[in-house]
């Protein structure tokens, strides 16, 4: 057979087969979901096989969504790992025939730990249909490989069906964006909730400042020292009165401005845009995208100056609005 033709085949059979369970979930599903959002321990996922790679997945998607979960391999289980499960916990078992070996070998010692057992299986007369707390019955459908004997169609529904579970048990905890980033520090959208502008700017000594009343030479060394595009005039109580830009100066210099003689004062630019400490980072990054400015001072909840933020710094920081 053609193989772009096969490839479809497989795309439609397995589109099919998930179709098909979408049809069929029901109270069943709503119950797991409760149970999952009402445990006080973990949620242990097990299988053998290609469903165990399923499970791996799966546990790290309810980790990541809120629920903490992990993986028990099932042959190692009997080797010591089940010492891993509390009867707080809640035991979910895939099985596409639901006869694993390794994963039936389990059930009778899970029990006399005394954590609830989820079965997830297309057989309903199988052994852990039969002894398993909550049964998810997977509706009959054709695996994709078209000897209809690899797992491929079973183990795409196994795996949008925990998925489901997941995210459905997130929904009823509440959980958000914010909560969320908690567990994604290094992530793209962990940084854009948790990094703020005090995490970033440029503080102290590093930033470049001059007093109001200094000449705008002074002003020129500061910029050039600090190797910044701006520079802060601050009041005796470190107030900000306005900003000098590499631009103001380029114009300065254009109209043969005596550095010497002219005050700071003269050429600054006053009530230029500026931005908390304790702003979103990428609320920096927008603000100058809007206005088009690549730097802005940075004032504290008193006003006073606390530093100054740029665009490279932020972007360097990894966060893209």
């Amino acid at each position: 057979m053609d193989a772009l033709i096969l490839g479809k085949q497989v795309f439609d059979k397995e589109i099919a087969a998930m179709c098909t369970m979408r049809d069929a979930l029901d109270g069943v599903f709503a119950a797991v979901v409760e149970k999952i959002v009402n445990c006080r321990g973990k949620v242990i996922l097990t299988g053998m096989g290609k469903p165990g790679h399923v499970c791996k997945k799966l546990a790290a998607t309810f980790s990541s969504l809120g629920t903490p979960s992990f993986f028990l391999h099932p042959a190692e289980a009997q080797h010591g790992d089940l010492g891993m499960i509390s009867s707080n916990d809640i035991v979910i078992m895939i099985s596409y025939s639901g006869e694993s070996e390794e994963v039936i070998r389990l059930l009778q010692n899970i029990r006399l730990i005394g954590a609830p057992i989820i079965g997830i299986t297309a057989n309903s007369n199988s052994t852990l249909a039969l002894n398993c707390d909550m049964l998810q019955l997977l509706p009959p459908f054709e695996e994709a490989c078209y000897m209809n004997l690899a797992p491929t169609s079973s183990t795409t529904v196994e795996m949008v069906y925990g998925d489901a579970l997941a995210v459905a048990a997130a929904d009823r905890r509440k959980f958000d964006e914010k909560a969320f980033s908690l567990f994604h520090p290094a992530g793209a959208l962990g940084k854009k909730l948790l990094l703020t502008v005090k995490d970033i700017m440029t503080s102290g000594s590093q930033y470049g400042a001059v007093n109001i009343s200094a000449h705008l030479h002074d002003a020129i060394v500061e910029m050039s020292t600090k190797q910044m595009e701006i520079v802060c005039i601050e009041d005796e109580s470190h107030h900000l009165r306005g900003i000098i830009t590499d631009g103001d100066l380029r114009r300065a210099l254009g109209r043969k401005a005596d550095i010497y003689s002219m005050a700071a004062r003269d050429i600054m630019t006053e009530h230029p845009y500026t931005i908390l400490d304790t702003a979103m980072a990428v609320d920096a990054l927008l603000l100058m995208k809007e206005k088009n400015v690549s730097c802005l001072p940075v004032l504290t909840g008193e006003g006073t100056v606390a530093g100054v933020t740029t665009m490279t710094a932020i972007i360097n920081a990894g966060l893209v609005a």
